[in-house]
């Protein structure tokens, strides 16, 4: 295992089926890197800050990583993989 000082969020929604499928494939590929993928209910974040629901709520699931958009709709694990490397 590597350490890092990466994050990685995935933006989600209850009941999103993509977005189950993309935490397991975060967290296979964060483990690598001794990172645990934090996620964020869009919907609950909107309460608070609706631009957030406005940005990202029709293309869930999607990745951030250090904050800045990586993926949505799929996790783009070779791309992860080099970013989290670097």
């Amino acid at each position: 295992m590597t350490t890092s000082t990466h994050s990685v969020t995935l933006l989600t929604r209850v009941g999103c089926g993509l977005c189950a499928n993309a935490l397991e494939q975060l967290r296979v590929v964060c483990a690598e890197f001794d990172i645990e993928p934090e996620t964020v209910d869009v919907d609950e974040a909107a309460e608070t800050n609706p631009e957030v629901r406005a940005e990202y709520g029709d293309r869930l699931p999607v990745v951030l990583l250090d904050g800045r958009e990586h993926s949505y709709f799929d996790v783009d694990e070779a791309r992860l993989r080099a970013d989290l490397q670097r």
